[in-house]
């Protein structure tokens, strides 16, 4: 089931087509998840569009050819938007950009320097001050609140956590570090990645190769 388009969908606006994500890795589930860990200081190398390709569809991709999706949603009815604020990515420019999983491509949303913008909101944290890529996950409460009332937003907080572990396994499978970020000003979020009112940022995951720091 698809979800109610967002203000963001414009047919004039750039779309990316991203590379196709693949089924078969090398990594187990068994060693990724011995090898999980939140990790905090990155290099400054970049990282490839095929490795955020991967890491979106872990987040959100389509999954089956009935649309649903890698992380398990209540009702499948998808309250979560993510969006992708790159600023080291190969073959992709500065920018934010919102993930249409439906497509696997990329929407513009605006280009330039948001990096910095984006770790004044997190108050400040060098994590995502020294990231390649963060990615935002937000959530439109009243798609899920529509069938299940006040104990919709708990199902969302769910899935919310089934999305990003997923990230996280992905990224040790692409021997990247990441870490769920919840300290933010919600409404400074918002701005930088531009999205509408009815969307509640949840949580930030910078994203960077480790660069044998703390984790």
């Amino acid at each position: 089931m698809r979800p109610p388009p967002s203000a963001h969908d414009d047919q004039t606006a750039d779309i990316i087509r991203l590379p196709v994500p693949r089924s078969i890795g090398v990594t187990s589930i068994e060693r990724a998840l011995l090898n999980r860990r939140s990790v905090r200081e990155f290099s400054d190398e970049s990282l490839t569009l095929s490795e955020i390709s991967q890491l979106l569809w872990a987040a959100q991709g389509i999954t089956d050819h009935e649309g649903l999706r890698s992380a398990p949603s209540a009702g499948a009815l998808f309250p979560l938007e993510l969006h992708l604020l790159s600023a080291n990515i190969t073959g992709l420019a500065d920018g934010i950009y919102r993930y249409l999983p439906e497509e696997h491509e990329l929407l513009t949303v605006a280009a330039g320097a948001y990096r910095q913008a984006m770790a004044h909101a997190a108050q400040g944290q060098d994590c995502v001050a020294g990231s390649a890529a963060i990615l935002v996950f937000s959530a439109v409460f009243e798609r899920t609140k529509k069938k299940y009332g006040e104990r919709g937003v708990m199902y969302v907080h769910m899935e919310v956590g089934h999305a990003v572990e997923n990230v996280y396994l992905q990224a040790v499978a692409l021997d990247l570090g990441t870490v769920v970020v919840g300290s933010f000003k919600d409404d400074d979020v918002r701005k930088v990645v531009q999205a509408p009112r009815d969307q509640q940022p949840l949580a930030l995951m910078p994203i960077g190769r480790p660069s044998g720091g703390n984790r």
